[in-house]
């Protein structure tokens, strides 16, 4: 009634995409043609992130200059 115990060994001998982190790896490097992003969905993802640079130069630009390290004025009576 006991329930018989994997060996680790058959991971390796495992052809098929199974699910499991290593098939996958191994699927993927053999496959290399069918694992990337469509062309389209690279485009779609590049116009996003220029399109968020864009507004967030627009943001920087817009806001107040903020003095970091003001000059304190005591110091130059001493």
């Amino acid at each position: 009634m006991t329930r018989k115990k994997k060996t680790r060994s058959l991971a390796d001998r495992v052809t098929i995409r199974t699910g499991r982190r290593k098939d996958y790896k191994k699927w993927r490097h053999e496959n290399p043609d069918e694992v990337g992003s469509s062309q389209r969905f690279q485009q779609k993802k590049a116009d996003q992130r220029k399109r968020q640079a864009e507004r967030k130069q627009a943001r920087q630009e817009q806001a107040p200059r903020i003095e970091i390290h003001p000059k304190r004025a005591d110091k130059d009576d001493e």
